[in-house]
């Protein structure tokens, strides 16, 4: 399982030190970014699988049986859930067992004894599962006991420094590795506000929905409609691109501002609204801002004034 960060590459580069082939697979949603993992994919020379696991995120995020961290990140329940899909896909191509870069006791919740054993058991695979890192302090599993890997040649790594890492990446040559961070939006409470107002409202059934969380200012206005502000000129370009029939978008005209989604179905006052705030995120210094409207009611232009950020404040994800 190849997230990209150093401790899933040192993972890769203890277990083909001792002349396993190794390939890599990440899991794909809207709220993780893949890229490191296809960087080290391709820094190591390892091939990578892609798992589409919006739908399992999505179903953990709605119920998650047990329980979230500090935002909306249910890590026992994920990290399960990711261990069994690969294990599936193990299981699918034949291959020997499952390997994750995970760090006894290298974070606090969800790296302790207890979690590890937790998520392993509860992920149906935990026989077929080595953690090269810290495989010496845990309970020998099915491929190290049958001699499919030298348990004496993993490592016995623990706690939160990061300087036996380190030295390792030197000794194995890694130098393009991520700073440690979390990499998952769920962890990210500003982000969470969105995800869970989206929960609240429309559900998290849709991925279009769940993508979308990414791009712009997020405003749940008065009336109940969603409306969605572009910051600069690529989420306008992105917007505009994404915007489905049903809903309405709203451009500037002759001065430069926000595109802007309101939401299908809003009232007449949620559109009075999402002018306003599409004419109050303009650059230009004028009271009254030119619009181009397009929606259920057709193409129409219109001149709005402007409305006050500190009135929409309240209103912000």
């Amino acid at each position: 399982m190849l997230s990209g960060g150093l401790d899933s590459q040192l993972a890769v580069c203890v277990l083909r030190g001792q002349g396993c082939h190794v390939e890599g697979v990440v899991f794909d949603s809207p709220f993780f970014n893949i890229q490191a993992a296809h960087a080290a994919s391709r820094n190591l020379s390892v091939p990578l699988q892609v798992i589409d696991f919006t739908a399992d995120i999505s179903e953990l995020v709605a119920h998650p049986p047990h329980g979230f961290g500090g935002a909306m990140n249910p890590c026992i329940d994920c990290h399960a859930r990711m261990i069994r899909r690969a294990g599936e896909r193990m299981r699918e191509l034949g291959w020997d067992f499952v390997a994750t870069g995970e760090v006894l006791n290298q974070r606090p919740m969800s790296q302790n004894r207890r979690a590890l054993d937790l998520v392993a058991r509860e992920s149906g695979f935990a026989d077929c599962l080595i953690r090269p890192l810290s495989a010496q302090l845990l309970e020998p599993t099915r491929p190290e006991l049958d001699g499919r890997v030298d348990r004496s040649r993993l490592l016995k790594l623990s706690g939160r420094s990061r300087h036996d890492q380190t030295a390792l990446a030197a000794q194995y040559g890694l130098r393009d590795y991520p700073t440690p961070a979390g990499g998952c939006l769920l962890t990210e409470r500003q982000f969470c506000r969105k995800l869970q107002d989206l929960k609240d409202h429309e559900g998290l059934g849709n991925p279009f929905d769940l993508a979308r969380l990414r791009l712009g200012r997020h405003f749940r206005l008065p009336g109940g409609a969603k409306c969605i502000v572009g910051r600069n000129a690529v989420e306008n370009q992105q917007l505009a691109r994404q915007c489905r029939p049903d809903e309405t978008l709203i451009r500037p005209l002759a001065v430069p501002g926000p595109t802007v989604i309101l939401s299908a179905g809003a009232s007449a006052p949620d559109l009075a609204q999402a002018l306003g705030l599409a004419a109050g995120y303009c650059d230009a210094g004028l009271e009254t801002v030119r619009l181009r409207c397009a929606g259920s009611g057709g193409l129409r232009e219109v001149s709005v004034a402007r409305l006050p950020r500190e009135t929409a404040r309240p209103w912000l994800l």
